[in-house]
Order: C-alpha cells, then structure tokens, then sequence
C-alpha cells in the first residue's frame, strides 16, 4: 500500500528553503567567476625577457631592481624608448650565474632574495582580500536595506509583521471604547477563529474580510490590536505603503509572500493599515492601468478571492477613504463585511474618558460626563489628546491631581490651540476684537434655536485666532433643521454686524467667519434643497477624482440661467440674515457695550457671566422660537 505524506505543507516548506539556497549558491558562484575573469584581465603583466636581455640591461644600467628567486627574476628597468624613464616590470629565469651578485653591487641596483610562495600569496592578495571587502560591504548595505543580516535582494519579501502574547502588550476590547457595534463585529470574526465548529455545523461561512471604515482618530489601528490580544491566533500586521516600490513587480511579490507566510501560520489574522494607499480604483493613474500600484492591487484580489485563495486566512484592513477604493475590494468574497467606526456618542465619549484617565491622578471634583457633553464631534484621539494636555497643564502648575480647570481649559487648547497672550495689540484693536466677538455672543444668546454661549476670550489663540467664541450643544445632534442654520448665519455675521453699527466701519477680522457663512449658504441652496426659490433639488454633483486624491472636482450640471439664480439666492439670503443680526444688535446696543467693556477688562468670561451680564434667561430662549421662527420665514421669502 503507498504511504501518504502527512504533512504536505511542510515537505513544501522544506523545497522552498532548497530552492532559495540553490539559488544563493548560484549567485555566489556568479559572482566567484567574474572576480576570477576581473583578476586574469585587470592583474598587471611583466615583460618576460630573456636572462641575456637581463645581462644587458644590467650593464647599461638600467636595472632599477630586481628580486632574486629560485626559480624567477623579478624587477624593474628603465623604458629607454619613452621620454619619461619609468620603470617596467620584467620577469626572467635565471640560470647558474655566480658574477651576478658582484654585477648587482657595482651597478647599485638594489636587490634581495625571494622565498616563492606565489600561489598563497596571489589567494590572499587577488581572491579573500577583495572578496573581504565586498562582503563587508554587502553587509551593510543588507543591514542598511533590510535590516542586520536580511539579504541584500530580499524586496520581495513582505514587511510583516507577526505578534505574539510575549512580544507585545495584551491589549483586550476592555481598552476600547465607544464603538461597541464594530467590537461586536470582530468578536464573531474571533468567535469563528477559536471555534470553527460552532458556526461549520450550520454551513456558515466566515467573512474573508473585515473593512474597518471610519474618520481619522476613531480607534480602528486601536480595534485591531485589541483583535491581536482577544485571538489565539497568530496576528500579522502590514501598512499597506509597504507593498509599493519603486522597483516593478516588487509589490506584488510582497502580497504573495504576505500570504505565503501568513497560510503557513492559518488559522491567522492579518490586519492592513492604510488600505486605501494601495487598494484605489484602478485605471486613474498614469500609467495606463499597469503602473506598480495596480499590478500590487491585482495581486492582492486574487490572494483574497481567485483560483488560489487562501483558506483560514482572515484579512482585517482599516481606512479613512472608502470612496477610492476599488470596486473589486468591496464585493462579497473579499471585503465581506464593512464595518463603521464613526465618532462616539456622549455615553461613547464618557467611556473614551474612562478609559483614558486610567493612569493619570484625576481630583474627585472631575467630572467626565460634564468633559464628555462638551466634546461633541470629538474623536477617540481627540479626547485621549484633551486628557493629556490636561496633565501637562497640571503638571506644569505643580498640582498633585488633574482638576476640572485643566480639563476644561484643555479642551479649547484643543478646539482653538493655546492661548498667546504674549502677543501685544494696541487698545484699538482689542476694542474691535472685543466688540466683534461680543456681537457673537449677543446675537447666540437672543436666538433660541442657535448653541448656548460656553465660553468668549479675545485672547488669541492658535496662529491667526485674535479672539473667539465657543459655542457648545446641549446634547448630540444628527440633523440640523432649517431654522438652526438661519440662526448659525446670523451668528456668524454678527461679528462683522457689531463692528459696522459701533465704528461704522469694518476691519478683516471677518474673513473666516464670511468664507463659512459663504459655504453654509450655498450648502443650504444647492445641497440641502432648502431655497424656496430654486425648490426642493440639489445643485452641482461632487465627484472625487482618484488620482488626485482629496480634492474634489465641481461638475456644473445646469444652466447658465440657473447659476445667475444660484448666486442671486445665495446673495439675498447672507444679506437678509447680515440685516437681521444688524437689527438685534442695532435693538440691544446697551447690552453689547456692558458686555465688550467687561470682556476688555477681564479678556474672558464664562457661559453663566454671559447671561447675568445680558439678563437673559434659558427660559425666555426657548420662549422666543416662535418669534423667531416668524422672522426666519420674512428671509426665505
């Protein structure tokens, strides 16, 4: 009966290992006989003369000298025939000639006697001595390359790497929160890995891909590692820039050697960073569709899903660009499942603190949930940045334990960068930044639909920022309804309505604020369909283009008359809301001067200073929605 082999995989192994040595050897030989060619064409040749010549030459004195062996006469002459006398290796056979040390000593040719040795010698001096030198060389260039001891022509091989429980730290889904439905997503992809049965017993399959998508900073590089420490499998990690060379093919050559590592480990876990640096739609670059890049992602797709895909190899891969990616990644048999990591919700956020506050000395007057409901927006890297800055902050002032003013005062480090207050102005220009802010704040406060006032500084902060005004929401918002964005354009332009009504003149600490009501105006016309005139459509279909990556080119799908119309909306609704924040600020000019003059005096108030300042109450906001609802209907008509 013919025996099986038990183990094909590794009897593979054991001819892959065959090969590359046979190909190594090869290559050393290559290399053994263009040093042997180089030494027999670039070795300096003697003339070889007759020892009569010799004789000659030494009574005419033009022997310069001469080295006497057994069996040779080696030496230099004079070139009688060129204008220079340089001297010329010869070489001869000596014969039975016992004048010759007395001819030697007259003519004062120097001269000594010679043990042949020529075969060592010519090893050492042709063969180890510049076959030293080049090894030496070669291993620094490997250790240059590749790393200490990695071959010099190992492109091929992928840059992956494989963690183990000792090699790094355990991270679990405990460290990470705020995204419980993409950790839900992943403990099935574990639960399939530890207990296959479980899910083969009912024909289930498991996902061969996870796409992790979501903005920059959410925790999905933070997501894997917590996959690496939850898995009993072998976990690869690779960034997806490190397929790309500039040598051809060399791309593709590292995804099959990604795999090819990764099937022997199976059951495993690969995990690609930056999916999108190698997997973007193919036929957008310049090369005609066979640049390095596309030929890395072809490889890539038949790895994943083709006639030679692997089998217990789970491939986990996280980008902030889904829209570039290829069409062929994203359908079922490779990229199974996509799975969100979107921004943290207030609860989502509160539990990011948590954890993040772990090994930083918190004081019992902290309170998280307060951090968390003025973080809105907020990432899972921007609030282990804010817990951070805290800390600094803290230690800087030698305090033992981080107290809600560090925290507080990190947060808008954060939003709006540190504060500058070396940087001096003159009492004009902080007049007018404190008048312009306080028509921000003005008009936030007296609009109901529009963010509470949490804080108003005319210290600058961050590069440009002379002054500014926080606003915060309440609670977590995911629409925004009609009224809120009127009221969010008459904020925005009651910076530059305050300093029209007190100085009757403007000044260019608007033009942030004119570039955003700018783009929120045309948003609401052309994207939000919420022009009364031009009605319920959308205007202009963004279209990104692949190859260049971020940007976004405009395609124009409408008319000329239509544009006109555009602009004319656009232009009416930023006046009528400029006039309507004129207005309330024209109505209320005794309480923008008390609060401008307070904020120069003391450069900073808080949201609760504000309202005593103001005399308005919370409750006379939320009264005075209808009224403003009726004045909001007066500018869209």
């Amino acid at each position: 009966m013919k025996k099986t082999d038990k183990n094909p995989e590794k009897k593979k192994s054991k001819k892959l290992k065959s090969r590359k040595t046979t190909f190594s050897i090869g290559y050393l030989f290559l290399f053994l006989v263009v040093l042997y060619v180089i030494q027999i064409f670039m070795s300096p040749k003697a003339n070889e003369i007759p020892y009569s010549l010799f004789r000659d030459y030494l009574s005419e004195g033009n022997i310069v000298d001469c080295s006497i062996g057994e069996r040779v006469i080696r030496g230099h002459f004079k070139d009688s025939s060129s204008d220079k006398d340089l001297p010329i290796a010869f070489v001869t056979v000596p014969v039975h000639d016992p004048k010759l040390v007395d001819v030697l000593k007259s003519q004062n040719v120097q001269f000594k006697g010679e043990i042949e040795n020529t075969f060592f010698k010519s090893m050492i001096v042709w063969w180890i001595f510049p076959f030293a030198i080049i090894a030496l060389a070669w291993f620094f260039i490997s250790k240059k390359i590749g790393g200490m001891g990695a071959p010099f022509m190992s492109f091929g091989k992928a840059k992956i790497k494989l963690y183990a429980e000792q090699d790094v730290k355990k991270m679990t889904f405990a460290d990470v929160a705020g995204c419980d439905e993409a950790k839900e997503e992943l403990k099935e992809v574990i639960d399939f890995l530890k207990f296959p049965q479980k899910f083969q017993k009912l024909g289930a399959k498991i996902p061969k891909g996870v796409l992790l998508i979501g903005p920059p900073g959410t925790g999905k590089t933070l997501l894997a590692k917590a996959v690496a420490g939850e898995s009993g499998v072998p976990f690869f990690s690779i960034s997806g820039s490190d397929f790309v060379e500039m040598f051809v093919g060399m791309g593709a050559a590292r995804v099959r050697d990604m795999f090819e590592q990764a099937k022997q480990k199976a059951p495993c876990i690969v995990f690609i960073d930056e999916l999108d640096s190698v997997g973007r739609q193919r036929g957008a670059g310049l090369g005609g569709g066979h640049d390095e890049r596309e030929q890395t992602l072809n490889q890539l797709l038949a790895e994943m899903d083709g006639f030679s895909s692997q089998k217990g190899v789970i491939i986990i891969a996280a980008t902030n660009r889904p829209d570039v990616l290829d069409s062929a990644l994203l359908r079922p048999g490779r990229f199974d499942r996509q799975v969100t990591v979107d921004r943290p919700d207030l609860l989502g956020r509160e539990a990011i603190l948590k954890v993040h506050v772990k090994d930083v000395k918190v004081s019992p007057n902290g309170d998280l949930k307060v951090i968390a409901k003025r973080t809105p927006g907020f990432s899972g890297a921007d609030l282990a940045n804010v817990i951070n800055e805290a800390a600094l902050l803290a230690a800087r002032r030698d305090k033992n334990f981080v107290e809600m003013g560090e925290l507080e005062e990190a947060i808008e480090r954060v939003v709006a960068g540190p504060e500058r207050k070396s940087r001096v102005i003159s009492d004009e220009e902080k007049s007018i930044v404190a008048y312009h802010e306080s028509g921000h704040t003005l008009v936030a406060a007296l609009l109901p639909h529009s963010d509470p006032v949490h804080k108003v500084s005319i210290i600058a902060r961050g590069a440009a920022a002379l002054g500014y005004t926080l606003q915060l929401p309440t609670e977590d918002k995911y629409l925004t309804r009609e009224s809120e964005i009127l009221n969010t354009l008459c904020v925005l332009l009651a910076g530059r309505a305050a300093e029209d009504v007190i100085f009757n003149e403007l000044s260019t600490g608007s033009q942030n604020d004119l570039e955003r009501a700018t783009k929120l105006t045309r948003n609401f016309v052309c994207k939000f369909g919420m022009s009364s005139v031009l009605g319920p459509q959308t205007f202009g279909r963004q279209q990104g283009n692949v190859f260049l990556g971020h940007d976004l080119v405009q395609e124009k799908e409408y008319s000329e008359k239509t544009a006109i119309e555009i602009d004319e909306e656009v232009t009416k609704i930023i006046k009528e809301s400029y006039n309507k924040s004129k207005t309330l600020i024209e109505e209320n000019r005794h309480k923008l001067e008390r609060l401008a003059k307070k904020l120069e005096e003391v450069e900073v108030l808080e949201g609760y200073q504000i309202l005593e300042l103001l005399d308005i109450k919370e409750e006379k906001r939320k009264d005075d929605g209808e009224k403003d609802d009726a004045i909001k209907e007066e500018i869209i008509s």
